[in-house]
């Protein structure tokens, strides 16, 4: 299931791309979703564990994907962990729903993502406690806890 935290999170992880330098595995590039994600968000092909293939940049390393594909593969390796998801952009968010499908994530939002207005889904709020099903149900929450934590911060 997918929790998030909406707002300022202490123990949550903001530069995604300075820890996903510092600690991703060559493997997490090869696993068939990580390639999946990639060739989706990153319009590029996984060639080998160090190598990608993008059809701006040329041949890359991964430490060059962007930062919502990285946050992605973060989101899929390191489950324990609660990362700022904001990072991504919303084509990110079928992946995280999709990541969700498979275990269990919590993650931190500073906006609003699009889950998909035409999309049903379970996620949990932690500020709160809520459990939500649709866009309709999460804006009008998401709203009241980031305004919260503009006001708190």
């Amino acid at each position: 299931m997918l929790t998030i935290i909406f707002g300022d999170v202490s123990e949550a992880i903001y530069n995604t791309s300075v820890y996903f330098k510092n600690t991703y595995e060559p493997e997490w590039i090869t696993a068939d979703l990580a390639k999946k994600i990639i060739l989706d968000v990153d319009k590029s092909e996984v060639l080998g564990s160090e190598c990608i293939n993008s059809p701006v940049l040329g041949q890359i390393p991964p430490e060059r994907l962007s930062g919502g594909t990285k946050t992605l593969l973060l989101i899929l390796n390191e489950p324990e962990r609660i990362f700022n998801a904001s990072t991504c952009g919303d084509n990110c968010a079928k992946w995280i729903l999709e990541i969700a499908k498979q275990q269990d994530v919590t993650i931190n939002l500073r906006h609003i993502m699009n889950f998909g207005h035409d999309t049903s889904f379970e996620i949990y709020i932690q500020n709160g406690g809520e459990v939500v099903h649709s866009m309709k149900e999460l804006i009008p929450i998401a709203h009241k806890y980031l305004n919260m934590s503009k006001e708190n911060g």
